[in-house]
């Protein structure tokens, strides 16, 4: 993230935007996860979990009190969804719970980031609006509600591979056969694959969304 605002401040130093463009636009800023993922996949203990977790919601912060600096008035923030939903860990459990223990992580994140984003809007002039997407209760008022939407499988992805040495899309190396399940009807599933939702699950969060005040915020 760090690289990609340097390609920003360069462009604005070019005169690609106008200080009235940055003024007028909102910047998204989004940590979905993959820091956690590599943690993970690269012996992170459990232990030293909440210590990393600081560690990437100081590095947010920093990101995005330098872009309030270069002049952009409106920036959303995404919370961590829950990530103990997702079917990388839920299918132990033949998808039948979340992951409590990951999902404390997530909260622990959350939490952070929005006592820090607090203090970074004291600290803004009146004309800023820097808001937090709250992704975890969203995704949680959709798993937990099904009659508001049409997603009728919450944690069984749609498309899974057939033992955990394969992922959606995994095919034999020799005879090219597929190593993964798909299921009948995309639109009925939560998430597409082992970590991402679907687009009737995206498009299920982003309507939950739609009925709390964060994103009428940055309307003005």
């Amino acid at each position: 993230m760090t690289v990609q605002i340097d390609f920003f401040q360069r462009i604005i130093r070019e005169k690609v935007y106008t200080y009235a463009d940055l003024r007028n636009s909102v910047a998204f800023v989004s940590v979905a996860g993959n820091d956690y993922n590599f943690y993970l996949s690269t012996n992170g203990s459990v232990e030293g979990a909440p210590a990393f977790v600081a560690s990437v919601v100081n590095q947010t912060l920093k990101n995005v009190a330098r872009i309030h600096r270069l002049g952009v008035k409106k920036i959303a923030v995404n919370g961590v969804q829950p990530l103990g939903c997702l079917p990388q860990l839920t299918a132990s459990s033949s998808f039948s719970g979340c992951n409590s223990t990951f999902n404390t992580f997530a909260a622990l994140h959350n939490t952070l980031l929005s006592q820090g984003l607090g203090k970074l809007k004291e600290e803004a002039n009146h004309n800023s609006s820097i808001v937090v997407l709250d992704l975890y209760d969203s995704f949680m008022s959709v798993l937990n509600d099904t009659s508001t939407n049409n997603v009728q499988n919450q944690l069984r992805p749609c498309c899974f591979g057939v033992s955990s040495q394969y992922f959606c899309g995994s095919v034999d190396p020799e005879t090219m056969a597929k190593k993964y399940t798909l299921c009948n009807d995309p639109k009925s599933a939560f998430f597409w694959d082992s970590f991402h939702p679907s687009q009737a699950g995206w498009r299920a969060v982003y309507n939950n969304l739609l009925t709390t005040h964060t994103i009428q915020q940055l309307q003005h």
